[in-house]
């Protein structure tokens, strides 16, 4: 079978380096765009080049539209305007979605579900093994406890981070509100200050910390009378994400269209 076509999407930040550079590395995948802002000043530059790798003749451009013509799947980790132009583009030209754009509202979430109905959309907020694995342990952790155990989530980013809580946050949220059976927007603490009273039976807390460079760190606890469960995420290196973003695009190819996650990449839907 041939190599999966990628255009990878804010090429020239962080994420995206990563991404080009895990691309030259991954057997079966082969970079054929990459697309960044209109105002980068790395417009034109060889996109191997711009990672310290040998040059590939892919030239960062602002044109996605030209740059989705020659692609099997776009991966982009963006904003979350961005993701939703994007997702239309992608749409249009039959190319396959991989979404680790995080921060979205409900009527983003309304138009990548039409989006889905054309093609196939991969969004997670968190492409790790690690921490997908780690929502099936939620989701079975809080179906096995009931509501008697409160439910605690806590994550801490990087100073540059934007949002809150992170999009792994949420994803652990409601792994843990499927538990349940519950929905996580009737069951969600953000924020607490003041006197609030005491705490609400069955909600899903969360508490965001952010300073330096930390990469990402989530823990969920479970507080039962007399004793806790704490489950927990470290990430070390952001190549995790990239990784796992470029086997979600191996995956997604061909994929009959539909909103799927990184369980369904990592077989682990429904485990």
């Amino acid at each position: 079978m041939s190599d999966v076509r990628l255009v990878v999407v804010g090429a020239a930040g962080r994420m995206g380096r990563m991404l080009i550079a895990s691309a030259s590395e991954t057997q079966g995948a082969v970079l054929t765009g990459a697309v960044g802002s209109p105002h980068s000043p790395f417009l034109g530059q060889d996109a191997g080049l711009l990672v310290g790798r040998p040059a590939n003749g892919v030239r960062l451009t602002a044109d996605a539209s030209a740059a989705l013509g020659e692609a099997d799947v776009i991966i982009d980790f963006s904003t979350p305007a961005t993701t939703v132009a994007l997702a239309g583009l992608a749409a249009a030209a039959g190319v396959a979605h991989v979404i680790g754009t995080t921060g979205f509202s409900e009527s983003d979430l309304a138009a990548l579900a039409a989006a889905a109905e054309r093609v196939a959309i991969v969004r997670s907020g968190n492409m790790s093994l690690g921490v997908n694995l780690l929502a099936v342990l939620v989701e079975r952790a809080a179906k096995a406890l009931g509501a008697a155990w409160d439910i605690e989530i806590v994550e801490m980013h990087h100073r540059m981070k934007v949002d809150a809580p992170s999009g792994t946050a949420l994803l652990l949220g409601e792994a843990a509100a499927r538990g349940r059976e519950i929905a996580l927007a009737e069951h969600s603490a953000r924020a607490r200050d003041g006197l609030t009273g005491p705490r609400r039976e069955g909600d899903i807390g969360f508490a965001s910390l952010r300073g330096g460079t930390v990469v990402g760190e989530h823990s969920v606890i479970f507080a039962g009378a007399g004793e806790r469960i704490e489950l927990a995420h470290r990430a070390e290196d952001r190549g995790i994400f990239a990784r796992g973003a470029i086997a979600a695009a191996i995956w997604a190819r061909g994929r009959s269209p539909g909103l799927y996650s990184m369980a369904d990449v990592l077989g682990l839907a429904g485990a």
